[in-house]
């Protein structure tokens, strides 16, 4: 039985990190209100990938079923050349040792999926639309949550969970420079196609001054032997391009197909599928210098308005859903400021080595290493580059984002990133 908590909890937005958080608070007895800035929140975005211990939260939450009906179970990562040659197959799946799937999936129907789920279990009322959290004010016991109609509400603890621009964030750290550009521009868009392989394949090829990532994100159309195929293209730009007003919403800008046409990869044809997607959005490579706290009084931040990351590594939504376990984890034990501060302890450390590895190319610096040694369509990678070299980068980065596998794969003599078999689907027999 759910213990009560007389600890009311006030949440600033309801993305993923938010929603998340929400109903970890809620299994812990506390009170939770969400407070979102827009009056109608719609399934907004593209694709994105909840990595296996980010999963596992959402499982331990009941929501496995539901993810396994809306999302795809990603077998592996493929890092491929621009010649289409195989660099490493890293698996991502239950049956190679992981505690829990990656799912790769729509972000609006994440949103959409944990959203239902809170007001099912905190009530209609849990999540407050056309209220945006301007900032706050502090006292001994309360905090007052300030709102952008000039009204408040108060709450013992506050959690900014608004995102890049958050509000909350920007109180706490009120000298904070400018947003950090990475140099790259991603043009995104999802289009409904055959399927490509077995449709559970993340493909991700190039190099990190043009790549070219791919994934299916539907499980209704898999169902029906289709795909949903998410891609994103990235290019280098030297001039900085809609920094400060970044919105994943923007339309894009034509001069990215043409570098595109030279990928060579057997299985797609990667100028056809941006060719023939119909809505393609533009987004500039950013994040933020990591801070030295997160936690003042009663007021702490979580996602992306604790520490905005390259998306490298599918880790952004996966570290919020880390985050809100973690808060509710620690509250439980003290449910106040102490509690924050505990949280703020265990992740704010974690995820900046997160955001710094990032930036550094994550497990994409096998692109970079095979960039170098790769002149053609008829090298073979193995001759190029050792598995041991290739391994080291892939071993490296499950430790620095915390997804270690906590079993032997199922597959005798299976080696890491050497499994090509597909696991079966849920419910299905071998």
């Amino acid at each position: 039985m759910r213990q009560t908590n007389m600890t009311e909890i006030a949440i600033a937005g309801a993305g993923i990190g938010g929603l998340t958080a929400a109903l970890c608070l809620h299994e812990k007895g506390f009170g939770v209100r969400v407070y979102e800035a827009v009056s109608k929140i719609q399934p907004l975005g593209v694709g994105i990938n909840v990595m296996p211990h980010a999963s596992a939260v959402l499982h331990g939450l009941g929501l496995g079923a539901a993810l396994d009906e809306t999302a795809i179970r990603t077998r592996c990562i493929e890092y491929r050349t621009r010649f289409g040659q195989v660099i490493q197959s890293d698996p991502r799946s239950v049956e190679a040792g992981f505690e829990a799937p990656q799912y790769s999936i729509h972000r609006g129907e994440l949103q959409f999926l944990l959203l239902r789920a809170v007001r099912e279990r905190l009530g209609e009322d849990a999540v407050i639309t056309g209220t945006p959290v301007t900032g706050f004010e502090q006292g001994q016991h309360r905090v007052a949550v300030l709102f952008g109609n000039g009204g408040s509400a108060e709450a013992d603890l506050l959690i900014g969970a608004e995102g890049l621009r958050s509000k909350i964030r920007a109180q706490l750290h009120p000298d904070e420079g400018p947003l950090r550009y990475e140099g790259t521009m991603m043009f995104r868009g999802a289009v409904e196609m055959d399927m490509i392989g077995d449709s559970r394949t993340m493909v991700i090829a190039g190099n990190h001054d043009m790549k070219f990532v791919t994934y299916p994100i539907s499980g209704k159309l898999r169902r029906q032997g289709r795909a949903l195929t998410n891609w994103v293209a990235e290019l280098r730009h030297s001039a900085p391009r809609h920094i400060q007003d970044a919105d994943w919403t923007r339309g894009a800008t034509t001069d990215y197909v043409t570098p595109f046409k030279a990928f060579q990869l057997a299985d797609m044809n990667v100028a056809e599928i941006i060719a023939t997607t119909d809505n393609v959005t533009e987004f500039p490579m950013i994040d933020r210098e990591p801070v030295d706290f997160w936690t003042e009084g009663r007021v702490t931040l979580l996602g992306d308005a604790a520490h905005p990351m390259y998306p490298i590594g599918a880790n952004g939504a996966s570290q919020a859903i880390l985050d809100a376990r973690a808060l509710a984890d620690a509250l439980s034990i003290d449910p106040g400021p102490g509690g924050l501060q505990a949280y703020e302890a265990e992740r704010l450390p974690f995820t900046s080595k997160v955001v710094l590895s990032n930036r550094a190319g994550g497990p994409e610096k096998v692109l970079d290493i095979a960039d170098a040694r790769v002149t053609g369509p008829d090298d073979r990678i193995e001759d190029l580059i050792t598995r041991e070299e290739l391994e080291e980068v892939a071993a490296g980065y499950r430790s620095v984002a915390g997804f270690r596998k906590k079993s032997p794969p199922e597959f005798p003599g299976e080696l890491p990133g050497e499994y090509s078999g597909e696991p079966n689907e849920p419910g299905e027999k071998a």
